[in-house]
């Protein structure tokens, strides 16, 4: 596993504010494209809507791309670290277990940006589910599986 030198830069200046707006970005080690596969995929997904099953953050938007994943939260009365933390394990736990893998499959932290409250949210949450459109795995939108978004 490569060392990521700088990885604690990702934590420098973090502040988990409840009823902020944060968008994340966490990605799988390698860049491996486990999330590919839909069934795969739908792990993600599960576990997203468990974070808000649990009253740790309200989904506004997400994207689970191939081998990275964007979620577009309103923290509730938790940490980013918390939050994240349960949700990738949550993830790495049940990808293994369906595929017959072990170890860990996230890189180590996650980026993460307070959306300033002068920004629309809605062009944010349409920024991030486009992505499939723009790195070329879809022609349209609807075609990608893998997205949702309060606004639609």
């Amino acid at each position: 596993m490569p060392t990521i030198r700088h990885a604690h830069r990702l934590r420098t200046g973090r502040y988990s504010v409840p009823g902020q707006v944060y968008l994340i970005t966490s990605i799988v080690q390698n860049r491996d494209p486990v999330f590919k596969d839909f069934e795969q995929g739908r792990l993600v997904v599960d576990a997203l809507r468990k974070a808000q099953q649990e009253e740790l953050a309200l989904s506004l938007a997400w994207v689970v791309m191939p081998d990275h994943l964007h979620w577009l939260i309103e923290l509730k009365d938790s940490t980013l670290t918390f939050v994240m933390a349960r949700t990738k394990s949550r993830i790495t736990f049940a990808l293994n277990r369906s595929i017959g893998r072990d170890g860990p499959l996230w890189q180590h932290g996650f980026h993460d940006r307070a959306i300033r409250r002068e920004e629309d949210l809605q062009a944010v949450a349409r920024y991030i589910v486009a992505n499939p459109l723009r790195a070329g795995l879809v022609e349209r939108i609807g075609d990608y599986p893998l997205w949702d978004a309060v606004w639609l």
